[in-house]
């Protein structure tokens, strides 16, 4: 007996929407995971075949929907190459985590082209990406004082930015740190590779 996927047609646009809404999920998991705001701040929402902690702080909320949109333009542009998401210690301003997102776009897929994909399998590749997230935290070092988080774009440098709330940044490389390749998922129009970077305790 053979299983068959069900079959569905994307575009640009329509792989964008997918990397938008999974890096939503991710950020808000890793946020929650490794404990930068309040359990309590936070609510469970089912995706992806998953129970996922998303957060109800308003202003958090508002702060992300900046990043996220500014994501979208510069995916639809075929300009953005890599998300980094770093946890920095507030009293040091050491680096300490470091999550990066690699994508690489299909350059052969035009704009309107609409291209076949089985949605169920791209869901299930993101939900066992965000499953492995979640458990990272079994082999990440203990968080013990407050951090707070930044997010990189790595961009094509002729980029053209829409607002002010963006500059330039430095790379925040974690010296010495140790790095664990996490799984991958691909729509046919974006590949997108996962891995973190930490440093190690004492």
């Amino acid at each position: 007996m053979s299983s068959v996927g069900v079959c569905n047609s994307i575009n640009l646009k329509g792989s964008v929407s997918i990397i938008k809404e999974f890096f939503n999920y991710c950020i808000n998991n890793i946020l929650f995971q490794r404990g930068i705001y309040p359990s309590d701040s936070f609510k469970a929402v089912q995706n992806y075949g998953l129970t996922i902690l998303m957060t109800k702080d308003d202003r958090l909320k508002k702060h992300l929907q900046i990043i996220f949109d500014q994501m979208q333009e510069f995916l639809l542009q075929r300009k953005l190459h890599r998300v980094v998401m770093t946890l920095i210690r507030i009293d040091t301003q050491e680096t300490i985590e470091r999550w990066e997102f690699k994508i690489d776009c299909n350059n052969s897929v035009t704009d309107d082209k609409q291209i076949e994909v089985d949605l169920k399998a791209i869901q299930t590749q993101i939900r066992d990406l965000i499953r492995q997230i979640t458990a990272s935290i079994t082999y990440l070092p203990l968080i013990d004082d407050p951090v707070s988080f930044d997010i990189l774009f790595y961009t094509d440098k002729d980029i053209q930015l829409s607002s002010t709330d963006w500059s330039d940044s430095s790379s925040h490389i974690i010296p010495n740190a140790e790095e664990v390749q996490l799984r991958s998922f691909t729509t046919k129009v974006h590949n997108l590779k996962a891995s973190v970077a930490f440093k190690q305790n004492g």
